[in-house]
């Protein structure tokens, strides 16, 4: 009889005593429990963290149905981080994997376990000890991208000439603007700078635009993840924050610390059918 379940992959991480604890209650995505599957024979001390999810609701076909159902999709994302911050809260280093990556069955995971094992130890070798913190710079409400300065709302001039004067004040609106955002543009340089410099390595990502911005003002001009030794997150939160302070038409926000998602490339999961 074929099992209706699919093997539901979390994270990459060495088997320890303290693993095995942290697992223990955990429950996942389809509240199901979580335990760690280990290689064949033994032969590394690597495992995955997983649990039993049903294929009606996992298998290829209805997972891409369920992703466009965003109370379905984000009650998914934060089962999934769950179970990644227990385990990164019980000390261990962990290579998080992407949402629903699936196998057949455990014979499954554990082959894919072995075929990616030197890549697993090397990468858990360089992010244990270390964290993500995320940077966003944002420009203030009233400074904005030149290709957005549309002069809407702006008060335009009547009367004889007034083709001219209103070209004129367009101009100079623009003019303002353009180096406004220019010394923006600079200072968030700088702060990627000083961030990078208080990080062990760092990954840009795309500034976000609309409700992925959050809801404070201003438009999102940097989006980057930093990866930060356990031990001087306070230190690094505090020193971007300080090189932030007081640069007019900047704002910042620190956010994390959490496993390394941008840090660890994702393996492949195996199509389930």
């Amino acid at each position: 009889m074929t099992d209706p379940n699919l093997v539901y992959t979390y994270a990459v991480l060495r088997r320890t005593p303290e693993a095995t604890a942290a697992v223990t209650h955990l429950r996942g995505v389809a509240g199901e429990p979580i335990h760690l599957v280990d290689p064949a024979a033994g032969t590394h001390p690597l495992a995955f963290a997983v649990g039993h999810v049903p294929a009606a609701d996992y298998d290829e076909t209805p997972l891409k149905a369920h992703l466009d159902d965003l109370d379905w999709l984000e009650s998914t994302v934060r089962s999934h981080h769950a179970v990644v911050a227990a385990l990164v809260g019980c000390g261990a280093a962990v290579l998080p994997l992407r949402l629903a990556t699936v196998y057949h069955d455990e014979d499954s995971a554990r082959q894919a376990l072995d075929i990616r094992r030197d890549y697993f130890l090397s990468l858990l070798h360089r992010l244990t000890g270390h964290l993500e913190l995320g940077v966003k710079i944002y420009a203030t409400p009233d400074i904005t991208p030149p290709e957005a300065d549309t002069g809407a709302g702006q008060e335009q001039p009547t009367g004889l000439g007034a083709g001219r004067a209103y070209l004129s004040i367009r101009r100079r609106r623009q003019r303002r603007n353009e180096e406004a955002w220019r010394t923006v543009a600079q200072a968030a340089a700088h702060l990627t700078e000083t961030a990078a410099a208080l990080a062990v390595d760092r990954v840009a990502h795309s500034p976000q635009r609309g409700s992925l911005a959050g809801p404070g003002p201003g438009t999102n001009v940097g989006n980057d993840a930093y990866l930060v030794p356990a031990d001087r997150v306070d230190a690094f939160r505090a020193g971007v924050l300080a090189a932030a302070e007081g640069v007019p038409g900047l704002r910042v926000e620190v956010t994390g610390p959490w496993a390394p998602y941008s840090f660890a490339l994702q393996p492949e999961p195996e199509p389930a059918a």
